[in-house]
């Protein structure tokens, strides 16, 4: 049974404020590749409406020539609050994508340093900046004098263990006029292996002002509020227990604000999940939302009887249909089973996307 102490609810009962925005909620969805696009953000909202949501990480250099901006950047002006989380080594790229960023409507700028996937890092980007504090700094100092939105970083905790700087790294981030600070308790070496280091979250909130918010291993309601203790943290972000759960960031919202926890989705809710998502993609993008969607659909497909199975048959579908089909099988199947859960869900409001 999860409990909320006296001291965590009364430390988490205001709004976070991140400089002048305010977020009425704790709980964050990360940015995830290939991932957290306008389809998904749109999911997760319909269970956690103040959460702040942040879009996949966008190369600043690549928007230089462009005459349109990617569709990984499109945001729904009713999706609020939301961050345009960017990523580059080099100050003034980053500051005039920035500034399309806030034209585009982000409330504020996210700028990532802790991404630990080699064709990120080998340029500069992302937690090789662990490595380079001088020019992170730069790039906080000049982003935050380009916008008029708060500027925010992700980063993690050093590059090895043996090269843990984040407390010093910190220090200048927020000197530099970072106005919040998301740590992810892993190094660059560890990838997304192994436990995440929750103490060293701790260490960075006890030496700043601006809201620390803890990353890693948030998989459940329990683990959140678990972290949420240990470390002083103002928050928790969301990252790849959301894969096929978007339920997630909604569940802890609503515990850290009631003290009460949600039932979780059935299997039937989570599989109708999954066939909304599906058709969304498709409508929003087409034969390629098909084949991003082949992903979302194992991590949505598991811990059932024929699980295996149907994953295996969703991994190759070619057009929506297939889909949808292999999804209404495995709904019907349950819905003999749950019937009472099968008209719930189906009066579950669907979503609707950009054009």
């Amino acid at each position: 049974m999860v409990s909320l102490s006296p001291s965590l609810k009364s430390r988490l009962s205001s709004p976070l404020k991140i400089g002048s925005f305010t977020v009425n909620s704790r709980v964050l969805q990360a940015p995830l590749s290939g991932v957290t696009d306008l389809v998904f953000r749109r999911l997760v909202r319909r269970y956690s409406p103040d959460s702040m949501m942040y879009t996949e990480m966008v190369q600043a250099s690549g928007l230089c020539h462009v005459k349109h901006l990617p569709k990984i950047m499109e945001i729904d002006p009713n999706e609020r609050p939301i961050s345009i989380q960017l990523f580059d080594c080099r100050p003034d790229f980053l500051a005039e994508a920035a500034r399309m960023a806030v034209a585009e409507g982000a409330d504020t700028i996210d700028i990532n340093m802790g991404c630990p996937v080699n064709k990120i890092t080998k340029n500069g980007g992302g937690s090789s900046l662990l490595r380079d504090p001088q020019t992170a700094e730069a790039i906080v100092r000049t982003v935050v004098q380009a916008v008029n939105v708060p500027v925010t970083v992700k980063t993690r905790i050093g590059w090895t263990d043996e090269e843990i700087n984040i407390l010093e790294f910190a220090e200048r981030l927020q000197d530099a006029g970072a106005q919040m600070l998301t740590v992810h308790a892993r190094t660059r070496a560890q990838g997304y292996n192994g436990s995440a280091k929750w103490e060293w979250i701790s260490r960075v909130k006890e030496k700043l002002s601006i809201p620390v918010i803890a990353n890693g291993d948030i998989f459940s309601v329990e683990a959140a509020v678990e972290c949420l203790e240990q470390t002083g943290a103002d928050g928790v972000m969301c990252s790849r227990a959301t894969m096929g759960y978007p339920f997630l960031v909604g569940e802890i919202d609503y515990f850290l604000k009631t003290g009460t926890e949600k039932s979780v989705p059935t299997q039937i809710e989570r599989l109708q999940c999954a066939r909304e998502h599906l058709q969304a993609l498709w409508e929003y993008k087409g034969d390629r939302g098909i084949r991003q969607a082949r992903k979302h659909m194992t991590w949505y497909v598991k811990g059932f009887a024929g699980a295996a199975e149907l994953r295996g048959q969703l991994c190759l579908i070619e057009t929506v249909q297939q889909g949808l089909d292999l999804l209404d099988g495995a709904i019907a199947a349950f819905a003999e089973l749950e019937p009472d859960t099968a008209k719930l869900a189906d009066a579950l409001p669907l979503i609707s996307v950009v054009a």
